[in-house]
């Protein structure tokens, strides 16, 4: 009887088997490159392929959420290879790497029905849902920043990511209408949460230079015609008041000049005020996602 090999990614050939397999289960999403995905090696991080009988059939990981303190696990399993018993294989290693790890909870997210069942079945709850909208580009007129409110990008001023962590980045996460607290360390925040510098616009306070909003695109080296909608965050105290309007338009005015033809973004299920604005700005609702969770 053929049997499963599961080993850990090592070798840059490892990385790009990785990454064909989460291309191919999610066309629709951006998925790291090779750079970002060894730059974030870590003892803490663990991407596997799975092989039989030498063939790659599936891929998964385990890697520190930043939701709740779980471990985030991900069965991913070639469409040719589906229904043999390899997504349950591997899931129970995950989940026993997790319990090893001393996670809490096990969590996970599921795009489709059929997939959520399948977690379900094997211990997993729902917890939350994710909104997934997307905007098609055409021709995107130039932000129009409110009264006394300029927008600059991380390009022209890249010091002011790091200044952004406090006044921005922390209550921002904090806002988040996730299931659980959340956390983004400074190193994170000035890695994984920072999209295109030439496209994150940041907004300023003329009257005092305080930083009072951001939104940027994380571009797609798989698909260049795409992007993901990186952070969109505003301080508390200057919401409602156009700055989050013209900073994502900032985004769609950056992506029209450099060709792309849609963007796309997630929101949490309780943010109801972000996909509003969205809405407002021509996002439509394409996929519903799942998380789930299992105690450990």
């Amino acid at each position: 009887m053929s049997s499963l090999t599961i080993r850990a990614v090592s070798t840059d050939a490892d990385y790009e088997a990785w990454r064909s397999v989460r291309l191919a289960v999610y066309p629709y999403e951006r998925t790291a490159t090779l750079a970002e995905l060894k730059s974030r090696a870590s003892a803490d991080r663990q991407l596997f392929v799975v092989e039989r009988d030498g063939v790659l059939v599936a891929a998964g990981g385990l890697i520190p959420s930043s939701i709740g303190g779980t471990g985030s696990v991900a069965p991913w399993v070639l469409p040719d290879f589906r229904r043999q018993g390899i997504g349950a294989e591997l899931l129970a290693y995950l989940v026993g790497e997790a319990r090893r790890r001393g996670f809490p909870a096990a969590s996970g997210n599921a795009d489709d029905a059929g997939s959520a069942a399948f977690a379900e079945r094997y211990g997993f709850v729902e917890v939350d849902r994710q909104v997934e909208q997307v905007r098609a580009i055409g021709d995107e007129p130039a932000a129009v920043a409110p009264l006394g409110v300029s927008l600059v990008t991380v390009a022209e001023r890249p010091e002011l990511w790091r200044e952004a962590y406090e006044p921005l980045g922390l209550p921002g996460v904090a806002d988040m209408a996730v299931s659980a607290p959340m956390k983004v360390s400074l190193a994170e925040w000035e890695d994984e949460w920072l999209g295109e510098p030439s496209a994150t616009f940041l907004a300023i306070d003329d009257a005092t230079g305080d930083l009072i909003g951001t939104a940027g695109l994380i571009l797609d080296t798989d698909q260049t015609d795409r992007a993901e909608n990186a952070f969109t965050t505003v301080r508390r105290d200057w919401r409602g008041r156009g700055v989050a309007s013209a900073v994502k338009r900032a985004t769609l005015h950056w992506a029209a000049n450099k060709g792309l033809r849609e963007v796309y973004t997630w929101t949490q299920r309780g943010n109801a005020d972000m996909r509003r604005l969205n809405e407002y700005l021509g996002y439509a609702t394409r996929t519903i996602s799942v998380r789930l969770e299992q105690t450990l």
